[in-house]
């Protein structure tokens, strides 16, 4: 006798579990979050004004070292490249980077943002000022060349444009921070940083116009 074919079991139907619904709900927010960022970027004003804070604090907290330790500092800026550094005067009377102080090495600017540096005509009164910029052009200025020692050439930095004096003063500057976008249609920004003699620093903006 033939005997009734038996049907196969049917596979059990498995629901989704609440973890696994957290993940896809984690991953759709992590996609939405991306094309969200990449729609609208990041905020410039934001990101400028940043640049202009960190540069702000440390020549504050740099102020304090030279003040406490007795040793004359500097910052250097290369405006071609965008970046600046910070410098000590050694026992020999050479300026040397900071490279043992992370915060204080070269930091360059995020693209798209610039800087430029005022030290004279200020829009400020410095002629009863305690720092006079013809002691730093006597004392301080040092050519940029290079000097042979054996058949090792040794660079030689470029003295600072702004000093840090162990007395506390910093010589005064202007330095603005710029957004200037080329290709879009977006408001240009400012920031002006500025030192009038003594810290701390005062940071204005944002600005629609450079200053003046």
């Amino acid at each position: 006798m033939k005997q009734p074919h038996h049907a196969l079991p049917m596979p059990a139907m498995k629901g989704f579990t609440l973890l696994e619904i957290m993940l896809v709900m984690v991953v759709m927010g992590l996609a939405a979050s991306f094309v969200v960022f990449n729609a609208f970027g990041v905020n410039q004003t934001d990101q400028l004004k940043k640049e202009a804070n960190r540069l702000q604090v440390l020549v504050d907290m740099a102020s304090d070292y030279a003040v406490l330790n007795q040793r004359q500092l500097g910052v250097r800026f290369e405006q071609q490249r965008h970046e600046y550094y910070f410098v000590y005067l050694d026992d020999d009377d050479k300026w040397q980077k900071l490279e043992n102080e992370k915060l204080y090495a070269t930091h360059a600017l995020a693209d798209p943002f610039t800087f430029s540096l005022n030290l004279d005509d200020l829009p400020w009164d410095t002629e009863d000022q305690l720092f006079e910029r013809d002691v730093f052009d006597e004392n301080f200025s040092l050519d940029d060349t290079s000097t042979n020692i054996g058949d090792e050439e040794e660079k030689v930095l470029p003295p600072p444009q702004v000093l840090i004096m162990s007395s506390g003063e910093i010589t005064p500057f202007s330095l603005t921070f710029r957004y200037e976008p080329s290709l879009s249609s977006e408001t240009p920004v400012y920031f002006e940083l500025q030192n009038r003699d003594m810290p701390p620093l005062i940071l204005n903006g944002p600005l629609e116009d450079p200053p003046e």
